[in-house]
């Protein structure tokens, strides 16, 4: 499998959303981010006891997004935040995870992210997404910059197709985060 990160998202789900994480677990990506963010903090943490045990199933990284009180109560020390949300941890809660990434949409977010202990970075949106309508994409300039501001590994997030991903790979991109476009993979 490429160097890709799904994230999901069960609204663009046709089906068992469960069904289809299983699916997308079993391609073996970099990681799979449970971004399921708009549910009560109980009903994540039960969801990801089951999206754990998937992952777990298939030896695939199972990165949770946002919930951090979720993230120790399973003691899984593997998370994805928006900045808002990073800003607010402790330094002792940032060391407790052993990966540790950010959602970033500049530069200086970039080096924040990196200076607060991130290990990796999602960079966007690079291209026009359906996620971000009426959003400009910031492009492929502003992806370079972000990959030569910091050293830790950016992921090409917005707008991500297999006739552009070779694009942000060569502007230093270690790989790329897709939404909708994950559910390409297991629908052929």
């Amino acid at each position: 499998m490429v160097n890709e990160l799904f994230i999901t998202n069960r609204h663009l789900c046709q089906g068992d959303f469960l069904d289809i994480l299983d699916r997308l677990a079993a391609l073996h990506p970099r990681g799979i981010i449970l971004r399921e963010k708009d549910l009560p903090e109980t009903e994540y943490l039960c969801l990801a006891e089951q999206a754990l045990a998937i992952c777990a199933k298939h030896q695939t990284q199972c990165i949770l997004h946002s919930f951090t009180q979720a993230a120790f109560e399973l003691r899984h020390p593997f998370i994805h935040l928006p900045m808002t949300l990073l800003r607010c941890l402790t330094e002792a809660q940032r060391r407790w995870f052993q990966v540790l990434g950010a959602s970033c949409h500049s530069v200086e977010e970039a080096h924040e992210a990196a200076s607060l202990g991130c290990t990796y970075l999602t960079a966007g949106h690079v291209f026009p997404t359906a996620c971000k309508p009426g959003l400009p994409a910031r492009g492929l300039d502003f992806l370079r910059q972000v990959c030569q501001a910091v050293s830790v590994s950016v992921y090409a997030l917005g707008g991500i197709t297999p006739e552009n991903r070779s694009l942000v790979l060569s502007v230093g991109a270690a790989g790329t985060a897709v939404m909708s476009g994950a559910l390409r993979y297991i629908e052929k």
